[in-house]
């Protein structure tokens, strides 16, 4: 049976090693390299041959999102399986749409990883069946919407409205009494919804949608941040 060479991108040591226990245990797997965060990554690629990359879409320097799209772009010979806490649709649909080969939960059964590596490693797609179905429907379902806040919950609304106005992060935990990673987290969701990695696309948006009406405010981009000021 071919060797399957992983490597690990996680940013927590303690999941990580429990990954490799249990992977390692099994004849057909190799850990090749591991990594907390996409900058350790690319470093391990430049020397490392793999067969699939073992994903978390929490990284600290990067999204798991962008990381999958840049990867893809570039043309890479291996697999990307995501393993994620996140198990909402819009990840999902959002992961499989950016190149990844499969999916798999954090909640999930240890045989169902080994069931999705073994799958994506001869060059298949992996879903459980809960979320292949829910790609299904994603599909076939063609009934529209054409209300640009339909994708948000009403704090997702808030915090994009504040962060097309211009306001930090820190800054919107004290406007709306949350943690900072609180914040982050709806920024993560927001981005996640839409598709998209950058806060100049965000602000694209909410101009097309009329989030950030045109007549009221004016874009003023700089090296350091990018803000919306009303016009006086």
């Amino acid at each position: 049976m071919k060797n399957i060479k992983i490597i690990l991108v996680d940013d927590h040591i303690v999941l990580r090693n429990g990954l490799k226990l249990l992977l390692e245990s099994e004849q057909n797997i190799s850990i090749v390299g591991e990594a907390s965060s996409y900058s350790e990554l690319k470093a391990i690629l430049q020397q490392t041959p793999t067969d699939i990359l073992l994903l978390d879409l929490s990284i600290p320097d990067k999204h798991g999102l962008e990381i999958i799209k840049e990867l893809k772009d570039s043309n890479v010979n291996f697999k990307i399986l995501v393993f994620t806490m996140h198990s909402e649709e819009q990840y999902i649909k959002s992961a499989m749409s950016a190149g990844a080969s499969g999916y798999v939960e954090k909640s999930a059964l240890d045989t169902e990883l080994l069931t999705a590596i073994n799958t994506v490693a001869q060059g298949n797609i992996y879903l459980n069946s809960k979320n292949a179905l829910l790609m299904v429907n994603s599909l076939l379902n063609t009934t529209e919407t054409n209300d640009p806040y339909a994708l948000f919950s009403n704090r997702e609304l808030e915090v994009m409205k504040l962060m097309v106005h211009g306001y930090s992060l820190s800054e919107i935990g004290q406007q709306l009494c949350l943690s900072l990673k609180t914040i982050d987290t709806y920024k993560t969701r927001i981005f996640t919804k839409l598709n998209i990695s950058k806060k100049n696309e965000l602000v694209d948006y909410a101009l097309q949608n009329g989030i950030l009406k045109t007549s009221k405010w004016r874009i003023v981009k700089s090296s350091a941040t990018l803000r919306v000021k009303r016009l006086q």
